[in-house]
């Protein structure tokens, strides 16, 4: 059964994105520091090797995107392709997509509320996880019971300021612990939400 997966990076002081973070300078200042754990050596995207690479094989494993519109539009929606492999992505939004989202065809603006966009992307996803991405739609995922898991990148890093993944949820959120990979770039965490 497919499952919805948050994969996020994330600062010890629970930021996710650095300072002065705008559509201008996605991510803001020093943003890259929270993902240099699956870079090769040459600074490229997407190490194969170790423990990044198979947390690499596990994101691009998965089926379908959930992203917050902030994210996507910031990255003009990945060009439509998220993966490079075809999956669709699904943007929960109160508002219709701008006339650029018209180039891409696997891009689907969800209006009726991240329950509608998550069972849509579990639909479309088949027996694959659902990757999910954006701290706005990951609080409001599991404010709503959708969101089944949790990939943290911790990264051993204080960035003092910038935008925090769980800056403030409604209730408690209890988690059991899947799995824990420590590497000198990142500790991996896995939870999985308690229901």
């Amino acid at each position: 059964m497919s499952s919805s997966v948050l994969y996020m990076s994330m600062s010890l002081d629970g930021y996710i994105a650095a300072p002065n973070d705008g559509p201008d300078n996605p991510g803001g200042d020093g943003f890259i520091r929270l993902h240099e754990w699956g870079l090769t050596p040459d600074g490229e995207r997407h190490r194969t090797d170790g423990a990044a690479g198979r947390f690499t094989d596990e994101y691009h494993a998965t089926g379908a995107v959930v992203v917050g519109r902030r994210t996507a539009e910031q990255v003009d929606h990945w060009g439509g392709d998220h993966h490079g492999r075809g999956v669709p992505i699904f943007v929960p939004s109160h508002r219709p997509p701008g006339p650029s989202v018209a180039n891409h065809p696997l891009v689907t603006y969800v209006t009726d509320g991240i329950e509608s966009a998550m069972a849509q992307a579990k639909a479309a996803a088949g027996e694959r996880d659902v990757l999910v991405q954006g701290g706005y739609t990951a609080r409001r995922a599991l404010e709503a019971g959708v969101l089944d898991e949790l990939q943290i990148h911790q990264v051993p890093v204080l960035f003092g300021g910038g935008r925090r993944l769980f800056d403030v949820l409604p209730s408690r959120v209890e988690l059991d612990i899947v799995r824990v990979v420590d590497t000198p770039e990142a500790t991996h965490l896995r939870y999985r939400v308690r229901r």
